[in-house]
């Protein structure tokens, strides 16, 4: 059961509910923190800068390089990658610096992702603004960050194989999964820590089953957008909305054994993402529709237009991205819209969840 302070004295209430903002700010800040990475890593595929880095050094290597000599170290190191010789040959280390400092960035920022989760964790717990019952879900959460943290460098590392110049799709959508549950818990986390009680809504049942269909549909279309990504999927079929004046793609179904088509086959994956986005378009409007028709108010009538605009922008993206094969600057930005849109889909969901967290 959520805690309730209508059972506390007035003057307690207050005290907790100022500690729960206080923790609630804390866990947004986090997971906004997290959305940044979610959108430098994009950054990073997207520029080919993810291997720049060919060593995991989790504590000397929050210090960038301060020596010629350490510039040319690492430039030397990645020279003996097959990236280098097939996408970059003749680079020198002033190009390395480029596609060095966007990976650094990312690596920092998921240090600090640590710290600022851990360290006000400590402080919140010292100082009883905490309620013990969170801190099992909060230690999951930074034993979650942790994990992240090695499954990136599990996936880097596989851009390093003599046959590859980029890293494994399948390791790329394992790391950007875990980015979104790690995400989703703390935004979830910090909502129901905000408002642990929610007044149930007349009529709300049929719409909470649709923002729910929502939120799975847009999350399996960014892990489907992930095998788009990790195989480059994108620059090919730039049509809309046919494929090569197809509905379905010729050689949708190729490859043996089948089910190696939803994440091996440029066509399958290409087609599955763009219908999987488009599920995600009508559920979405069947969902706002219903939710205008039952007039619902509050936090939950301010997230279903918040929903309506998501979706609306990051169809279009999308769109935008395709046609312009994949232009960097859009796809950024529609990496980024989906997870906006992932959150307008959690935060009607959860002024829908009834009187129980």
């Amino acid at each position: 059961m959520p805690f309730d302070d209508r059972t506390f004295p007035s003057s307690e209430a207050a005290a907790f509910r100022r500690n729960r903002r206080r923790v609630a700010l804390w866990l947004f800040g986090v997971a906004t923190m997290v959305y940044g990475m979610v959108v430098l890593g994009g950054a990073t595929r997207l520029t080919g800068s993810g291997l720049s880095i060919m060593e995991w050094a989790p504590l000397s290597g929050a210090l960038p390089p301060l020596s010629d000599t350490e510039w040319n170290r690492l430039f030397g190191l990645y020279r003996q990658i097959p990236q280098y010789a097939v996408l970059h040959p003749g680079m020198d280390v002033a190009g390395f610096k480029g596609i060095f400092w966007l990976e650094y960035a990312h690596r920092l920022l998921g240090r600090l992702v640590g710290a600022a989760f851990l360290l006000p964790m400590i402080f919140f717990a010292a100082t009883g603004a905490l309620e013990r019952r969170m801190m099992p879900r909060l230690l999951g959460l930074f034993a979650l960050g942790g994990l992240q943290g090695a499954v990136g460098w599990f996936m880097v590392a596989s851009g390093f194989f003599p046959d590859s110049t980029a890293v494994s799709p399948y390791r790329l959508v394992i790391h950007l999964s875990l980015a979104l549950t790690l995400y989703v818990a703390l935004v979830w986390t910090g909502l129901t820590t905000l408002n642990p009680i929610s007044p149930t809504l007349a009529g709300a049942d049929t719409i909470r089953k649709y923002a729910r269909a929502c939120v799975v549909l847009v999350a399996l279309t960014i892990v489907a957008g992930g095998f788009t990504a990790g195989l480059h999927a994108g620059l090919t079929y730039n049509t809309f909305p046919l494929m090569d004046g197809r509905l379905v793609p010729a050689g949708y179904a190729d490859l043996s054994p089948p089910w190696r088509n939803l994440t091996e086959n440029i066509a399958a994956v290409q087609f599955n993402h763009r219908l999987l986005a488009t599920l995600s378009l009508i559920t979405v409007i069947t969902t706002v529709v219903a939710g205008l028709r039952a007039r619902l108010n509050g936090g939950a009538g301010r997230a279903i237009l918040a929903l309506a605009a998501a979706v609306a922008v990051q169809y279009a993206l999308g769109i935008a991205t395709l046609l312009t094969v994949v232009a960097i600057p859009l796809a950024v930005l529609h990496q980024g819209g989906a997870v906006v849109l992932l959150t307008a889909s959690l935060v009607l969901l959860h002024n829908l969840r009834g009187a129980t967290a």
